[in-house]
């Protein structure tokens, strides 16, 4: 039995309090005894930790002082008293958990004399600070104050990982809105049959049909893309639904590049903003080349940006992939393309100046073989393509483009008049919106990503607004498709809810508008689509099988739609002669077509006219019969 020294009246000398004192590790020793001895008597046996390190240790710099001596003092005197640190028993939680958060709590006591253990658990001494154990009802020693654990510390966290909520894949909705449109509105009015253009272009890798006579300004690239549809079947419903579904993944995947740039938000606006016109509505479902070119060029100024501002090392890639493609669709045009990147690539991203030529090179070399072999040099076929363009030269062709806004698809000659200017003010809108996204980048440090897509905006737009002297609707698709989004960066830089509000309203009445163009366009453009195939018909009913021959000013698509061969001896697809033709008439079955009022050529005037049915005047003038062999 332990004798009081205070009841014999004896004084206790004082303990010495520093950790390497003499007879400080005796104390500890038995004290540890003391205690364990308490708590074992008190408290079953401590289960297992289920995962190391989950107790959370916590400095406490207010504990830093050592306790008075008087305590010091009854803690020797009597160890198998539990201290004002003992936890107290409670049987629901496991010793080493908090009752709430299921993990252990410990705070860490400079100087103290408890050791630092868990209740019911023992661990050596050391002689640097030490942890006790902060239970629930414990109440804390003389001179500490406890600090309670918050409520997102890691060891109150369950074990179930927080689940962040999903954002809402805008970009990916704006897909498939793009998608639904054109089935709804495009497809169905264009399954009929296809254009002057695409019969040019799918003709090309037909095997059932003669290729037709490929210009020196086209590119390969859309002949390329539809080749493999048109290989598995003629039908153009089909091809229509291809070329949807293809067009609507390219427009997110086009766009994607940029959500690194411009974050999530302002490129879904962008893509909207595009998606909404109505030249891009119609474009989706055809075999032509602008939208390709408008994907492209917004796919390459991306990660142009992305390998210049973010230094991604796939971004160079990338970007010389994208400028190939975009090269192989039209050649020109990957010429302005790459002209603004490289300028920029001198000053800033000198790195992606070989990729960027390497993409152009790749892209152009079938361009340029090919300008070899049909035309004897690339300067030939350039000269070549002038010529078929009208003279390209100085042009200002402002008051064409803004003619046939509305449509017809095509203006050449561009005799048609804007029946409806107020469906048209945001195409004079567009320049002060690219001003004022140039403000607002400057203002908020972010030049770079602003100014480069207007820049390439204005460049792929110089040929067709300086250099020609007519317009279609799809020439401006690539301008329009970086232009948006610049001014979809411009719409997030709004902060007042009145004027977000003012701007939704804006653009779904801009929506509204082109949607009532697309419904006129769409309507005039499947009754020409409906004449070509109707003189088709007719031309089979008058016999006409393959191989034969067709020419006139509408041959091209109706000769497609027929399988027959085309030619022509005036006009910018002259690809015969007179005495071509006359050959042509001896060997196979032919005819020279004729509109309304017109008369036939003059090798043609004792030819046999046949009019063709549902065609509004549309005559066929027959060769004689050519006669049969033995």
């Amino acid at each position: 039995m332990t004798t009081n020294d205070t009841q014999l009246g004896t004084p206790e000398p004082a303990r010495p309090q520093g950790p390497m004192a003499p007879g400080a590790k005796r104390d500890r020793a038995t004290e540890g005894r003391g205690r364990r001895a308490g708590q074992n008597r008190r408290r079953p046996a401590p289960r297992p930790d289920p995962q190391p390190g989950t107790a959370a240790t916590t400095a406490r710099p207010e504990a830093s002082r050592p306790e008075p001596g008087a305590t010091a003092r009854r803690r020797a005197e009597h160890p198998s008293t539990p201290s004002l640190t003992t936890p107290r028993p409670h049987p629901a939680p496991p010793p080493d958990t908090h009752p709430n958060t299921g993990t252990a709590a410990t705070t860490a006591q400079p100087g103290s004399d408890a050791p630092a253990t868990a209740p019911g658990r023992h661990t050596e001494p050391s002689p640097g600070p030490r942890a006790t154990t902060a239970a629930p009802g414990a109440t804390a020693p003389t001179g500490a104050t406890a600090i309670p654990r918050p409520p997102s510390s890691p060891a109150t966290t369950s074990d179930a990982p927080e689940r962040r909520p999903r954002a809402t894949p805008w970009l990916a909705l704006v897909a498939l809105v793009y998608a639904l449109v054109q089935f709804v509105l495009v497809v169905p009015a264009f399954a009929h049959a296809l254009g002057w253009d695409e019969a040019v272009y799918v003709s090309q890798y037909d095997p059932r049909v003669p290729a037709a006579f490929f210009s020196a300004p086209r590119s390969r690239g859309i002949s390329f893309l539809t080749a493999p549809f048109i290989a598995v079947t003629p039908s153009v419903p089909v091809l229509r639904i291809a070329l949807t579904l293809l067009s609507s993944a390219t427009l997110y995947a086009a766009f994607r590049v940029w959500r690194p740039v411009v974050g999530a938000r302002t490129t879904a606006l962008a893509a909207l903003l595009f998606a909404g016109l109505w030249i891009t509505q119609i474009s989706g479902p055809q075999a032509m080349p602008n939208l390709w070119v408008a994907f492209g060029s917004v796919a390459a100024t991306g990660w142009f940006l992305r390998a210049v501002i973010r230094h991604e090392p796939r971004a160079n890639r990338w970007l010389a992939g994208c400028v190939a493609v975009t090269a192989l669709f039209r050649a020109p045009d990957a010429v302005w393309l790459a002209l603004p990147l490289i300028a920029t690539a001198l000053f800033r991203g000198r790195r992606t100046l070989p990729y960027l030529v390497g993409g152009l090179a790749t892209g152009l070399a079938q361009w340029v073989a090919e300008a070899y072999i049909r035309f004897g040099s690339v300067q030939e076929r350039l000269h070549v393509s002038s010529a078929t363009e009208g003279d390209m030269g100085l042009h200002l062709n402002f008051d064409n483009a803004w003619s046939s806004l509305n449509g017809p698809l095509l203006c050449r000659p561009c005799t048609a008049t804007l029946d409806s200017p107020g469906l048209t003010l945001w195409w004079l809108a567009l320049p002060v919106l690219a001003a004022a996204a140039l403000a607002c980048a400057v203002r908020e440090r972010r030049l770079l990503a602003t100014a480069l897509p207007v820049a390439v905006a204005a460049a792929l737009a110089v040929p067709y607004l300086l250099m020609i002297d007519y317009s279609a609707p799809r020439f401006l698709l690539p301008a329009y498709a970086l232009l948006a989004l610049p001014v979809a960066s411009l719409v997030t830089c709004l902060t007042s809810r009145r004027a977000l509000i003012l701007v939704g309203l804006i653009v779904a009445a801009q929506f509204v508008s082109q949607a009532t163009v697309l419904t006129e366009v769409t309507a005039a453009t499947a009754t020409t689509n409906q004449r070509y195939r109707a003189a088709a018909d007719s031309l089979r009913t008058l016999g006409l099988r393959p191989p034969c021959l067709v020419s006139g000013p509408r041959a091209l698509p109706i000769a497609y739609d027929a399988s027959c061969a085309s030619a022509q001896i005036d006009g910018n697809n002259v690809s015969t002669t007179v005495a071509g033709i006359l050959g042509r008439a001896a060997k196979v079955p032919t005819a020279v077509l004729t509109e309304k009022g017109q008369r036939p050529p003059h090798y043609a005037r004792d030819w046999t006219p046949y009019p063709l049915h549902h065609t509004r005047g549309w005559t066929a003038w027959l060769a004689p019969a050519v006669p049969q062999g033995p």
